[in-house]
């Protein structure tokens, strides 16, 4: 285990449970998304994962959101990472958090909800229209800032500083 990759992890889940707890827009809490796709392309799958995971727990104990915290959030950062460790294409990390958490976890939330939870819920896409907006917008953010730390030749250092 690398202490410099697991501070980081900490590190960028503490930003993004701050982000999204105090900074929101009408229906769309971008953050967890953008920090995903970031620690897809600087950390990878398992430790982006785990800064997911760490996120959406903190979201369900501290601020009271339900399960769909973590649901929504662990495979569209797994998805991100992996699409860019095959690609090595940042863009492709975005793809990875877009498929991952606006399509796989929202229909994998319907169900645990529905049948877990016993939410009446109408239909398998009900979390779709919820989970898209916030996933493309926050996905978008981080791309956007890796392509400002890229050009600024500050990507190359952080990764360098974490090896």
């Amino acid at each position: 285990m690398n202490l410099k990759k697991s501070c980081f992890t900490a590190f960028m889940s503490c930003i993004s449970f701050i982000l999204s707890t105090f900074v929101s827009f009408p229906f769309v809490v971008p953050f967890q998304h953008c920090c995903n796709v970031i620690c897809a392309v600087i950390l990878g799958p398992v430790y982006g994962f785990v800064s997911a995971l760490i996120t959406g727990c903190m979201r369900m104990l501290l601020t009271g959101r339900p399960v769909t915290a973590i649901i929504g959030a662990v495979i569209g950062a797994l998805l991100s990472g992996l699409f860019y460790i095959i690609s090595k294409k940042m863009i492709l990390a975005v793809a990875g958090e877009i498929i991952g958490t606006g399509l796989i976890s929202a229909l994998l939330s319907y169900y645990v909800m529905k049948y877990g939870f016993g939410v009446s819920l109408s239909t398998p896409l009900y979390y779709i229209p919820l989970f898209m907006p916030a996933c493309i917008t926050g996905a978008l953010l981080g791309y956007a800032i890796l392509i400002l730390l890229k050009r600024s030749g500050s990507l190359s250092k952080i990764r360098e500083m974490l090896v």
